[in-house]
């Protein structure tokens, strides 16, 4: 008895192309994103800062991260720049 073929249907080989041009893309974005949050981190100046705030805004409006997962993000970075610019940053004054 011969097997039996499953008939492909075109809305699944549509949906399989649309899911990995969004995965590329997602992939792309997030390579960014982990490239400029390091950047950032070692370097916390306002340069960095607009870019990575830039990026994580184009990520949460895109869906590739959740909104209030880039809100963190943008938090933590810049307290990262607040405690570089701030003098006598990282010390305790002791009293």
């Amino acid at each position: 008895m011969p097997a039996r073929r499953v008939k492909v249907h075109k809305d699944v080989i549509k949906r399989l192309k649309t899911s990995q041009k969004t995965r590329e893309r997602n992939r792309e974005i997030k390579s960014q994103l982990k490239n400029l949050m390091k950047k950032a981190e070692t370097k916390p100046d306002t340069e960095n800062l607009k870019n990575a705030f830039s990026l994580l805004d184009k990520a949460s409006r895109k869906k590739v991260i959740p909104k209030n997962t880039a809100s963190r993000i943008k938090s933590r970075i810049s307290r990262l720049l607040n405690k570089a610019t701030k003098p006598g940053a990282g010390s305790k004054a002791e009293a």
